[in-house]
């Protein structure tokens, strides 16, 4: 009887010692924003099971910004997430900043100016002593300046008005503005709110306008891939294979996302992720691949952000900021 309850009892160790070596790893993603068509292959990892296909339980944080998101990682609140790189390059130019840029999303800069269909703004000159609003939280803000110098105009052509993110698109429909500055990801929100008043919008990309460079990146905590190698790798891995899905079949990723945040419109997050498309996948990612941070456009992505920032391009050699070696395998 006695030799049973211990044959028992150490099946009953081995179980629940097994179920602990077997247990997921937790890892929270940052957001620089809110949750969108342009932020959907972390819900898609999710809902398709490419992290739980890798033993990884992932959480979604969303953000204020490139510059709030860095902060959250830098000070252990996640463990990785999305940011532009410029804000990340701007920060560690000017103190020590423990993430690092690990796998490119946009490989393409996604500012734009976003006018009504009807304005006379026709090319990015026309913009010039027109009223313009823009968000105070988004990265484009730094770069206005040499896009507008680039073309020939002062960094003071526009009046500028910083107002609430959610009060673009109405500033815009009613008049209020001339023009918004915003991320060609949101092409099809914005369009989606000017067609409910009987309007619609054009877009001047400013990658058209000069401004060519990486942008959005996985940036993570230099702890966790220091710490935890193994589960960046195992992230990594899942995130590209959901990065993959979503730029193939949009519809199905859009229903990912919208069934884990219901107050995202599938059909304006479809057309979110195809407006997505052309800073993923293009002449860049075909030449470099998918993810790739070439050596040449880091260097000239940090030139932009030092002059966008007023910073010294000595004060940072770019390439401390970069890790590569978290790049998942390619196929």
């Amino acid at each position: 009887m006695l030799k049973n309850t211990f044959k028992v009892l150490a099946i009953t160790l081995a179980i629940a010692g097994s179920g602990l070596a077997t247990a997921a790893d937790k890892v929270t993603y940052q957001l620089d924003w809110l949750p969108g068509g342009d932020k959907a292959p972390v819900y898609v990892g999710i809902q398709q099971g490419f992290f739980a296909d890798e033993d990884l339980e992932v959480s979604i944080a969303s953000g204020r910004g490139s510059t709030d998101a860095i902060t959250k990682i830098a000070t252990g609140q996640a463990d990785l997430g999305s940011a532009d790189i410029g804000a990340l390059m701007a920060a560690r130019a000017q103190e020590e900043v423990p993430v690092s840029a690990i796998y490119m999303i946009f490989n393409q800069a996604p500012h734009a100016f976003f006018m009504l269909s009807s304005s006379d703004i026709e090319s990015i000159s026309d913009i010039q002593g027109k009223k313009v609003a823009t968000s105070p939280f988004t990265s484009s803000n730094a770069f206005l300046p040499l896009v507008l110098e680039e073309n020939g105009m002062p960094a003071d052509a526009v009046t500028l008005t910083k107002s609430d993110p959610g009060a673009l698109g109405p500033m815009l429909i009613t008049g209020n503005t001339d023009a918004i500055i915003a991320w060609v990801t949101n092409v099809a929100l914005f369009k989606d709110q000017a067609a409910s008043a009987g309007k619609d919008i054009r877009v001047l990309p400013w990658s058209e306008a000069g401004l060519s460079l990486y942008s959005s990146a996985v940036v993570a905590s230099d702890k966790f891939l220091e710490e935890r190698p193994d589960v960046a790798k195992r992230f990594m891995k899942a995130y590209a294979k959901s990065l993959e899905f979503t730029m193939n079949d949009p519809e199905a990723a859009a229903q990912d996302l919208h069934t884990m945040v219901p107050e995202v419109d599938p059909a304006v997050a479809v057309g979110q992720i195809n407006d997505t498309k052309v800073l993923v996948d293009n002449e860049i990612s075909e030449a470099d691949g998918l993810g790739t941070m070439t050596p040449e456009r880091v260097a000239s992505t940090w030139e932009w952000v030092a002059r966008a920032n007023e910073l010294s391009t000595d004060s940072l050699d770019p390439e401390t900021i970069i890790n590569r070696g978290f790049m998942p395998e390619s196929k």
